[in-house]
């Protein structure tokens, strides 16, 4: 029996795959193009596309535990509720599924409001599942606003003053493999669990602006919270409906915060065997390879 990640070549999982190689089990990864993929030694490239039926009920084929993680796109319900389905066809009773933090109260966020549905409907088919539930991503600051900070010094994310509980990729990964290898490795399926996978602190936009100052040695202002502007350039870049989607949940942020609880810290301290990456780290180790 196989695990089967979906996913495979995004920022979490990539660096899921690297984690699962050499642990053990078979590691199947879903790509549309096998002969292109180029995944870790010992990971199977599986042709596959969610919202192709006939390919993902072969994927699914022999599949013991799988890890969805589908892109936010206009179709991320439906490949999900798709590929739920097939996978209680094929009697899959293990499952970990890639949510979002706050989706349940964000219900006017597309992305947040489809994740939420889809809980609920692997509630209702009665799978087995650890449903993790990211915050927001560290990493997204270094990839989208390294010009403005390194230029001319400006934090351009209009993540409001209320708190988000940004997570470093890396201890999302080291959760989602912990996960995936308890469920595979159990004899029998495990109950369903709710995990938050957040940072430490609830970071506001001057508070990063300060921590870049400090490790940029130089001032780096925030451009506070205006959602629309940043609508605007987004859809320059991206297609106006995923421009919306990222403003409308940059509103909540700033009206309701991304905060987690000394709780949510607690049980991911115990999950990872240590207190979750801080936002200062991460920022000090990506100066230190951009001067690299």
């Amino acid at each position: 029996m196989t695990l089967l990640i979906t996913g495979g070549t995004g920022t979490v999982g990539s660096a899921l795959l690297q984690r699962l190689a050499g642990q053990g089990v078979q590691v199947h990864a879903l790509t549309r193009d096998p002969a292109r993929a180029r995944f870790p030694d010992g990971v199977l490239p599986v042709a596959g596309d969610l919202l192709d039926v006939p390919s993902m009920r072969q994927a699914l084929s022999g599949t013991r535990t799988l890890f969805l993680l589908n892109a936010v796109t206009p179709q991320e319900l439906t490949q999900a509720m798709l590929t739920l389905n097939l996978a209680r066809e094929a009697g899959i009773q293990r499952l970990v599924y890639f949510s979002v933090f706050n989706g349940e109260a964000f219900t006017n966020v597309p992305h947040f409001a489809a994740k939420h549905a889809v809980e609920r409907m692997i509630g209702q088919l009665g799978i087995p599942a650890t449903i993790l539930r990211p915050n927001c991503f560290m990493q997204n600051d270094a990839q989208f606003f390294r010009d403005a900070l390194l230029g001319p010094g400006l934090y351009p994310f209009p993540i409001g003053e209320r708190g988000v509980s940004m997570v470093d990729v890396g201890d999302i990964a080291d959760i989602a493999a912990s996960a995936l290898l308890q469920r595979e490795r159990a004899a029998q399926p495990l109950p369903t669990e709710v995990v938050n996978v957040v940072g430490p602190q609830a970071l506001t936009g001057p508070g990063i602006a300060g921590i870049w100052a400090e490790l940029l040695h130089k001032p780096v202002a925030w451009t506070g919270a205006d959602t629309a502007a940043f609508e605007a350039r987004l859809a320059h870049h991206a297609p106006a409906w995923m421009a919306m989607d990222m403003r409308l949940m940059l509103d909540r942020f700033c009206a309701d915060g991304m905060a987690a609880t000394a709780a949510d810290v607690d049980r991911m301290t115990q999950w990872l065997g240590r207190r979750p990456r801080s936002y200062a780290d991460f920022a000090a180790q990506t100066v230190a390879a951009w001067r690299a």
